[in-house]
């Protein structure tokens, strides 16, 4: 679906994009991380064809980019962050004038506005000035607009930016079922989003790409320190000296305690599972455990080291 191969922006003594390479099948979604400034959006804005490379080369559905910039358009629906709508239109006349722009007309584009305003859950709005709704509202109706045409490709940049809890949840439900008949490379500050809905993740910092995997193999890749919480009642002062002992335990703290139930933290060494030999100790040591929790290093958590250690380059 994409190819990208030494991609490269520059502006006038800046580059924004340095030689980036990767690939996205298919049918996946590919979280797009990095931080203000990283290369993100001008990265995204080049293989939705609004913006020409400096070199190198990037194809879209097999079109390239810089060449065939009228088909990349045809295959992408692309939401930008901030989304320029025309205020003073209606939310159904707007994405039906919309529609019209991207070769939809009769009963086509009347059932497809239809369907985009009912999955974008802003069929009540459908009658009100666009400039009279909230910014969470205008980020459904762009959403609304990149899907109008079914496009292969979804290009999407802060989606669920201005959006409440409920209907970020929505927007995660969404895009984990257009998955079934579009590609999504979906740029975010919401980590927790990206560990919900992405296949996989590009990490990018300085305009290059830092990392490029499945969520689940960054965090175990990652050297930082897991975190295991126990809460559990046993009796002694030389409790937590015990818990200390054990293979690959960095620190163990006691948060606190409560009607005899001892609430205590275990920091362990990175790619280490202390859970096995904790319940062996327990059990011979006659403690009583009502919580056992394992809590992995998150993307945050990732991301910050693999930026710290590009920084120290």
């Amino acid at each position: 679906m994409i190819e990208v191969q030494d991609l490269t922006k520059q502006y006038a003594g800046r580059t924004a994009v340095d030689h980036l390479s990767f690939r996205i099948e298919p049918g996946q979604i590919v979280g797009f991380l990095g931080p203000n400034g990283a290369g993100k959006s001008t990265t995204m804005r080049i293989l939705a064809g609004y913006m020409p490379p400096t070199s190198g080369r990037a194809t879209v559905n097999g079109h390239d980019v810089f060449h065939e910039s009228i088909e990349v358009r045809k295959s992408v629906g692309y939401m930008p962050e901030t989304a320029p709508l025309y205020t003073d239109m209606r939310v159904k006349e707007y994405l039906r004038f919309r529609g019209e722009l991207k070769g939809l007309s009769g009963r086509t584009l009347r059932t497809r506005v239809g369907e985009v305003m009912d999955l974008c859950t802003i069929s009540d709005v459908r009658r009100r000035l666009i400039g009279h709704l909230s910014k969470g509202f205008r980020q459904r109706v762009s959403l609304a607009d990149a899907l109008l045409h079914k496009p292969p490709l979804l290009i999407l940049d802060e989606p669920t930016n201005g959006l409440d809890p409920v209907q970020i949840r929505q927007v995660r439900e969404l895009l984990s079922n257009l998955k079934q008949n579009h590609t999504v490379l979906l740029s975010t500050h919401i980590l927790q989003e990206v560990e919900a809905v992405c296949d996989r993740v590009l990490m990018i910092h300085r305009g290059r790409i830092l990392a490029n995997d499945t969520p689940d193999k960054l965090t175990r890749q990652l050297r930082a320190a897991s975190v295991v919480q126990l809460e559990m009642q046993a009796e002694g002062k030389d409790v937590l000296t015990q818990l200390e002992a054990l293979p690959s335990v960095r620190k163990v703290t006691q948060d606190g305690e409560e009607n005899g139930w001892r609430m205590i933290t275990l920091r362990v060494e990175a790619r280490s599972d202390v859970r096995e030999p904790l319940m062996d100790l327990a059990l011979r040591q006659k403690w009583k455990i009502r919580e056992l929790h394992r809590q992995l290093p998150s993307l945050e958590d990732v991301f910050v080291e693999l930026a710290a250690s590009e920084m120290v380059k």
